[in-house]
């Protein structure tokens, strides 16, 4: 049998804390041969990136660790500093989840690219230039000479992606390691990259470990499949095996958490009854500077067009799936809803007309919230949970409604946490627990649209279904409407009745969610469906 590329065995790993030692990864066994695609899966904290982490060699010294990692036979825990520098990047390379934190931002693109050119295989800044600008047109970028010179801020997410994926591959390495590496982006350009991927992959028959939370994505691109929780190996075999057939409790818990659109969890019907509770009338948002004070101080128009005269209706209860790639102007209409943007057109709100954020109100802040995508960013890290929950009630609250700790722990317990979070402060939540706050924090005000912008995208598998089953609960309960703004169609075709389409700014689809499956659509509504992965799902 021939030797595998990467090989694992009885690796474990201990992080210090005041508390002493905490275990996150216990007698994990892997290998990965040539050519082999290993899945690794499991939820947020299972130890799947730690264990990345520790085949780069790339751990903090508090690390305490056992076992072996090796590297076509040479033993990595045993390699000086200086063998792990020229290892990392030639041998072994790796592609991050998020190609902005992972690129300089003070540096060209190909600067970052010929460094490594430079540093592992011994070209010249000439040599790996050109070298560089051949990594970038086989990536698939068609405008490599000009990419070279650009600066990451100046490329798209999925450029950015490229040129990372070129890097890794740059040197030949044995292995490579992805983490999460399509979750930062659409699912058009996640596509594109997965193809990309699948074809280097070919081409190289490097050995892969690729990281993810995406039981379907990791269905369709993985080999072999290992399944980790809390830190342990508790199921690995062929992807077609182990998802058809799993055999460890935690693997069916995974499966049975992810998004079918079969499995609808509202009813499919959207409700019709009466007026709607809020209409958009040829809205449309600009960001930039105008044409006429462009000219005025001699500049460029930098006016760009977030929205361009978008119409819809969302009935009262109703749930409004809105989807459409990064840039199609989704968020860009929430926050022109919430008076977060300037915009032109008339939204009408339970029959008021709202033309600016002049028009919006106390009423009509307390009956439209949104939720954001990241909990970490919308909840203020200096306050405890009762204070970021006290304040809708204060500003919101119907006069002689309870204020006090009571009132905060039944907001806690109907987003199904303890009410004893209220003295927590969010850094000492989970991630699903930290949207369950800002959930919260946004039903206090007892409102009649709620806006959902991205709110699981951040947030793995199981974890999401749970989210997920809380917002159809609530919705259930106080008949509250949703629009409800993801990349995920198999989660908008579970919960929504409707499905509007964005993009580039423009509205090219509202239809029901029952038309996506044989209506007539738009073609990049089209293009949108066939690039979501199927579902993967256990047999009955």
């Amino acid at each position: 049998m021939a030797t595998p590329i990467l090989d694992i065995a009885g690796y474990c790993l201990d992080y210090a804390t005041p508390a002493g030692f905490t275990r996150a990864l216990d007698d994990v066994a892997l290998s990965i041969a040539k050519g082999e695609v290993l899945g690794l899966v499991g939820e947020s904290g299972s130890g799947k990136t730690s264990l990345a982490w520790a085949i780069m060699r790339h751990l903090p010294k508090s690390a305490r660790e056992a076992g072996a990692i090796r590297l076509t036979g040479q033993d990595l825990l045993k390699a000086s500093e200086a063998e792990i520098e020229a290892i990392r990047g030639k041998r072994i390379g790796m592609v991050f989840q998020d190609p902005s934190t992972s690129l300089n931002p003070t540096l060209p693109l190909g600067e970052q690219l010929a460094e490594v050119l430079v540093r592992h295989r011994g070209l010249t800044r000439k040599q790996a230039w050109a070298e560089g600008e051949e990594r970038l047109a086989h990536v698939g970028l068609k405008i490599p000479k000009q990419m070279m010179r650009r600066y990451p801020h100046e490329a798209s997410g999925g450029e950015k992606q490229r040129v990372v994926i070129a890097t890794a591959f740059a040197c030949q390495p044995e292995c490579i390691i992805f983490d999460e590496p399509t979750t930062a982006l659409d699912v058009i350009t996640a596509r594109q990259i997965l193809d990309l991927f699948k074809e280097l992959q070919a081409e190289t028959g490097v050995a892969s470990l690729y990281i993810s939370h995406d039981l379907a994505l990791v269905s369709q691109i993985a080999t072999t499949v290992a399944v980790i929780h809390r830190g342990r190996i508790v199921e690995r075999g062929a992807v077609a095996d182990v998802f058809a057939r799993p055999q460890d409790a935690y693997t069916r818990k995974l499966l049975a958490a992810v998004p079918r659109p079969d499995h609808r969890l509202v009813e499919a019907a959207a409700p019709r009854s009466g007026e709607p509770l809020v209409e958009v009338e040829k809205v449309s948002v600009h960001y930039g500077r105008k044409p006429f004070l462009g000219r005025l101080l001699g500049r460029a128009n930098t006016q760009f067009t977030g929205n361009r005269e978008v119409s819809l209706a969302v009935m009262p209860g109703e749930i409004l799936g809105i989807v459409g790639e990064s840039g199609s102007g989704k968020s860009t209409l929430a926050k022109a809803m919430t008076g977060l943007n300037r915009f032109e057109g008339e939204i009408r709100f339970a029959g008021r007309r709202i033309t600016g954020l002049g028009d919006m109100d106390r009423a009509y802040r307390r009956d439209v919230q949104i939720i954001f995508q990241h909990p970490d960013s919308s909840l203020n890290p200096r306050q405890r949970i009762r204070e970021i929950l006290s304040r809708p009630l204060e500003l919101y609250g119907e006069p002689g409604a309870r204020k006090d700790a009571a009132a905060i722990g039944e907001l806690l317990e109907q987003v199904r946490l303890p009410a004893s979070y209220a003295d927590r402060y969010p850094h000492q939540l989970s991630g699903g627990e930290k949207q369950r706050v800002a959930i919260a924090r946004a039903f206090a005000s007892k409102p009649k649209l709620v806006i959902c912008d991205e709110i699981t995208s951040a947030l793995d598998v199981s974890v999401q279904a749970s989210v997920i089953e809380l917002l159809v609960d609530l919705q259930k309960r106080f008949g509250t409407a949703y629009l409800f703004i993801t990349h995920d169609l198999n989660l908008v075709r579970q919960i929504a009745h409707r499905v509007a389409v964005m993009y580039r700014g423009d509205l090219v689809d509202l239809v029901d969610v029952t038309a996506l499956s044989g209506g007539t659509l738009h073609p990049y509504t089209r293009s949108l469906l066939e690039a979501v992965p199927a579902p993967a799902t256990a047999a009955a």
